[in-house]
């Protein structure tokens, strides 16, 4: 799959970076990197990931994302926290799963659909019909979001 997919996307110009890095050692080297089947791999279990996990899991998952890579950079594996961040990344990978259809044009990949038995999304829920959601039910969270930011633009007018 990957030969497969490093010649296909490859020649649709997908998956080349250029960029300046900073070195372990504090140099600044120019990279180029050419990784057109890892770049579609990635985009489509991004995708998966964002339709199957919570938001808060997501949210936690991109900081843990941003340490073990840091760790993996700069060879620290056997540092406790890579093991901790590993299992973290396992247990969200157990229901990551499905389909996702893309499309390789003019060096990028979007995602067309995606579909899996783990999905947290529900056209049904989302469509904000008069038999799945009560939308009377909106009207207190409405009236309480965001209600510290109100109170304190009262607090900051009446004294300007």
């Amino acid at each position: 799959m990957i030969a497969t997919l490093n010649t296909l996307a490859g020649s649709h110009g997908v998956g080349r970076t250029d960029l300046i890095e900073d070195r372990v050692l504090g140099l600044k080297a120019r990279e180029n990197y050419e990784h057109p089947a890892a770049t579609v791999l990635l985009a489509a279990h991004r995708d998966l990931e964002k339709l199957v996990l919570t938001r808060a899991e997501l949210k936690f998952k991109s900081m843990v994302d941003s340490q073990w890579s840091e760790l993996a950079y700069f060879g620290l594996v056997d540092e406790p926290l890579y093991q901790d961040l590993n299992a973290f990344i396992d247990r969200t990978q157990e229901r990551v799963c499905g389909t996702v259809k893309l499309r390789l044009q003019k060096g990028s990949v979007s995602i067309m659909a995606r579909t899996s038995p783990y999905a947290l999304y529900s056209k049904e829920l989302v469509s904000f019909d008069s038999e799945t959601i009560d939308q009377k039910d909106a009207e207190g969270f409405s009236k309480y979001h965001g209600f510290q930011s109100r109170v304190y633009k009262r607090f900051v007018e009446k004294n300007e």
